[in-house]
């Protein structure tokens, strides 16, 4: 199948739009028009899990780090990233990194190690700002109905759980339709007024041009009227980190026992136990410290993430158990994910999980 297929199912999933500012998701290598053969999913694309595609026959490699994170100036191999990129090229494999996008949706890095813990009623820790807009739109009354059916069907008016969600305003408008036009009402060359209906419709930048389109189609007049207005609410369903409960209370240490064994943890570095018990719980794949406010503000008694620095721990200040638990580990599982979603929507497609234990820190226990 195409390149395309494959990228436009993943950002699907986790549309690019909700990518950190600092990221480099998406396709880093390869053209969206190249056939893909089988595609080998990683954690992360190292040297070693590029010859792993080498020797299987893969010639895309899907990976959640990107192995291309800052600008690159020079090509000469004095470093691994420059290394996989040429030998990537010289070998003709795709590179895929769905990244922290896939990190703020709620199915995806979090959902998965939250499955792991056995977390229920999740939602996103720190519901993310700056991704919504709404659409302003002016049509004839008796059309109304189908042009907001339409925009529904794009992907526009969804709040949290609820869909097919516009405010509606019966108005007058007034129009001339000048030379070389072909008006819907009206006649060239006369002020016509129509009675019409102001839509109002919130969406997701990542459906833009999608709502746009199906605007156009479903609008009768010649010329569609509408506003687009930058909002500043946040998604709900859209975020960094993670919120959720467990089914029943555990004390501190029976519960990071549990979290040692569920992600097979050399070890776990952790602030001083509080002596509470544990059922609210926040976490974040990777590097979560930046979300240490939200987790006491959600009221959660332990946060599990990873790469804490030591002053850091001190920020708990005894209100909050803080968990490291190790960045591989605590985003080993969605590679399994990935493999998982993309095997249900192409069951015929050749797809690999890495053998790779792409894993750069050990212990000495």
């Amino acid at each position: 199948m195409r390149l395309k297929e494959i990228t436009d199912f993943l950002e699907t999933l986790a549309p690019l739009a909700y990518q950190e500012e600092y990221d480099n998701s998406g396709l880093l290598v390869g053209s969206y028009d190249e056939d893909v053969k089988s595609a080998l999913i990683s954690l992360d694309c190292t040297e070693a899990v590029l010859d792993e595609a080498i020797r299987k026959g893969c010639n895309l490699i899907i990976s959640h780090h990107p192995i291309v994170f800052k600008g690159l100036k020079k090509f000469n191999g004095k470093n691994y990233v420059e290394r996989v990129v040429m030998k990537a090229i010289k070998h003709n494999i795709a590179l895929y990194a769905i990244h922290t996008n896939y990190d703020n949706v709620l199915d995806g890095v979090n959902k998965a190690l939250a499955d792991k813990l056995g977390l229920k009623n999740l939602k996103p820790l720190a519901p993310k700002s700056g991704i919504l807009k709404k659409l302003v739109t002016f049509c004839p009354s008796a059309q109304a109905e189908e042009v907001r059916q339409a925009l529904f069907t794009a992907g526009a008016g969804n709040i949290g759980n609820y869909s097919e969600c516009s405010y509606n305003t019966e108005g007058l408008g007034t129009f001339k339709a000048g030379p070389g036009s072909a008006p819907f009402v009206g006649k060239q060359g006369e002020q016509h007024r129509e009675s019409e209906t102001r839509i109002e419709v919130i969406y997701s930048i990542a459906s833009e041009s999608k709502v746009l389109k199906a605007l156009f189609k479903a609008h009768p007049y010649e010329e569609v009227a509408y506003d687009l207005y930058a909002i500043s609410n946040a998604h709900p369903q859209v975020g960094s980190g993670m919120l959720g409960d467990l089914e029943n209370p555990m004390n501190e240490l029976d519960f990071l026992k549990l979290v040692k064994k569920q992600l097979n943890c050399s070890l776990i570095r952790h602030t001083d136990l509080l002596g509470k018990e544990i059922q609210k719980v926040a976490i974040c794949g990777g590097s979560g410290s930046f979300l240490l406010p939200q987790a006491i503000q959600a009221g959660a008694a332990i946060f599990i993430t990873a790469d804490y620095k030591y002053h850091e721990f001190f920020d708990a200040e005894g209100r909050i158990v803080i968990a490291d638990v190790g960045h591989y580990e605590s985003e080993q599982f969605t590679q399994t994910l990935l493999f998982e979603r993309i095997s249900e929507k192409f069951p015929n497609f050749a797809l690999h999980l890495t053998e790779q234990n792409t894993n750069p820190v050990n212990y000495l226990i």
